[in-house]
């Protein structure tokens, strides 16, 4: 019995015990679930910057935004260093034809600038560059998350998963042509490819400022051009494998075939595309017949997907961005034209391919 005679039932008791804890739950639930929000889901203060993607989902519009910038930041370290002719120009190796593969100061501070300004703005993604990343020089450059109007007009954000996007950088393209002062053939590019399949590029022409980019499904600031000779079509090659495309093309195609040798994939690729530029040569099919990097082709292949057109194989093939960094089938491109037909004209390409 509780004092003074008043008994408690087990029912009341019940009763203000569950009317406690209800009040208790109406105090501290609405401060725990804001803690909870705020550990998940909290921005960063007025006027301090956002924090880097980290592993998650990458917004391909941002990830176009930022390739565009690296593709520019590189070349002006190009640039520079071309017109200060200060190149320190070395041999790193051979190709697999016997030349000699050359590597200049405008190829290492390219890759530096491009390859850590990609690698802070989305730390989670896979970046593969043609030159070696030297951690004991690290750059800090980063990104101030500004998207240009032209991509925020033309390009919708789209989110992928990080773990699936890999991005070949071409911090110089055309080395050889840029120790012998054959500007117009120099290029950076940087490529986006998610589960192998190329879907930005960006080719960015270091000495005349002129950038083309574009992304599969979404944009672009180029266009294809609208005229081509598909029965006698020019074909550009790279200047040491004209020989070896001369004599099967004009077999192919006719006596009349215009023979293009150029140096640079990404220079080759601009020239099957309207590109308003003195400098820039035109043609109908791009043509390389033997093993070819990667970071040298994915930003072309990509553009030509966004346009319409095509680049495969010799044979036929679609070319993965995913795996070893070479490319072992040669390459056609082509656009606004019939691709299956060219590669069935083109049959003795494919065996000097593997030579």
């Amino acid at each position: 019995m509780a004092p003074m005679g008043i008994r408690l039932s087990p029912l009341g008791m019940a009763v203000f015990c569950l009317l406690g804890l209800g009040v208790l739950y109406h105090l501290y639930s609405g401060f725990l679930a804001g803690r909870f929000a705020f550990f998940m889901l909290s921005e960063p203060a007025a006027g301090e910057p956002e924090t880097p993607h980290g592993s998650g989902a990458v917004d391909l519009r941002e990830l176009l935004a930022v390739s565009v910038l690296a593709a520019v930041r590189g070349g002006e370290e190009v640039k520079r260093v071309r017109d200060g002719n200060d190149l320190n120009a070395k041999a790193k190796g051979k190709t697999r034809e016997g030349a000699e593969e050359q590597l200049t100061s405008g190829d290492l501070l390219s890759n530096r600038k491009m390859f850590y300004l990609l690698k802070s703005a989305f730390p989670a993604v896979q970046i593969n560059s043609e030159e070696r990343v030297d951690t004991a020089d690290q750059e800090t450059v980063s990104w101030n998350r500004s998207i240009p109007e032209d991509i925020k007009q033309k390009i919708q954000p789209k989110e992928v998963p990080a773990e699936s996007v890999t991005v070949w950088i071409d911090p110089l393209d055309a080395t050889q042509e840029y120790t012998e002062n054959l500007r117009q053939y120099v290029t950076t590019m940087v490529c986006v490819a998610v589960n192998g399949k190329p879907v930005i590029g960006v080719i960015h022409k270091p000495f005349s400022a002129y950038t083309a980019w574009a992304m599969v499904d979404g944009g672009s600031n180029i266009k294809a051009r609208s005229s081509y000779n598909e029965k006698t079509p020019r074909i550009i090659v790279s200047r040491s494998h004209a020989g070896k495309v001369e004599q099967v093309a004009r077999q192919t195609f006719g006596n009349k075939t215009v023979i293009i040798p150029a140096g640079g994939a990404g220079y080759k690729v601009l020239a099957l595309l309207d590109v308003a530029e003195k400098n820039q040569e035109e043609a109908d099919v791009y043509i390389h017949v033997t093993y070819i990097k990667k970071w040298d082709i994915c930003a072309g292949n990509a553009v030509l997907r966004a346009l319409g057109g095509h680049m495969t194989t010799l044979s036929g093939e679609e070319i993965s961005y995913t795996g070893s960094d070479g490319n072992e089938g040669g390459l056609i491109a082509s656009i606004n034209m019939n691709h299956k037909a060219l590669i069935e004209k083109l049959p003795d390409l494919e065996k000097t391919s593997h030579k």
